[in-house]
């Protein structure tokens, strides 16, 4: 099991990212706020992990701190609910806002992630209510252990680029990889494009106006 990464950041394709660790290059796909919170390219970051093997593929998920990772092994759990979709969730909200959605039973901001439909958000609410109990108690040791609080997300990422249009072009192409409909993707990111953003900061503000 591969719990932890760090090394030095290579590449961000969202929602991928290459990281080099001891000379090995490891692909690992991440939510977007965890996308968000990570630094700058060639410097070091920690990635906390969860390693799936499937017949087909072995696959690995990241996340900024252990907070997110606990919250997306409990959406796995869920009937139905695969890693794509615990990534969809973790993309379009924090681990807070989704943990005080189940608390107010909001099942209009659940039905606003892609690829969650009315019975998918009701079931989420169901079973994830008595899983988030004791949500706040497990984030106070998951931070005591780490022996630092989770990082505040970042969205203050920049990329220096004359390639505007690639971009846009991959801002579409990660809302499209977290499960928005082209229509959606394409109607989101002219809304909220402005010429010199980075991929990221098209992503954020695109995934913010669809809340």
């Amino acid at each position: 099991m591969i719990g932890r990464l760090r090394g030095t950041l290579v590449e961000k394709n969202s929602p991928e990212i290459l990281i080099e660790c001891a000379g090995v290059g490891y692909e690992v796909t991440m939510p977007m706020t965890s996308i968000f919170a990570l630094p700058e390219l060639e410097q070091q970051a920690i990635i906390y992990t969860h390693f799936v093997v499937r017949e087909d593929a072995q696959l690995l998920y990241g996340f900024a701190n252990k907070v997110e990772r606990k919250l997306f092994r409990l959406l796995i759990k869920v009937n139905g609910v695969g890693p794509k979709l615990a990534l969809a969730v973790l993309s379009h909200m924090s681990a807070d806002q989704f943990v005080n959605c189940v608390r107010h039973d909001d099942i209009a901001a659940i039905v606003k992630i892609p690829g969650v439909g009315k019975k998918t958000a009701e079931r989420l609410l169901i079973e994830m209510r008595d899983r988030l109990k004791d949500w706040q108690a497990q984030q106070v040791h998951l931070v005591n252990h780490d022996g630092v609080m989770p990082e505040q997300l970042s969205a203050d990422l920049s990329q220096d680029t004359t390639f505007i249009s690639d971009n846009k072009c991959d801002a579409i192409d990660a809302l499209l990889s977290l499960g928005y409909k082209q229509v959606q993707a394409d109607k989101a990111v002219k809304s909220v494009y402005n010429r010199g953003m980075s991929s990221e900061d098209i992503i954020r503000d695109a995934l913010k106006s669809m809340v």
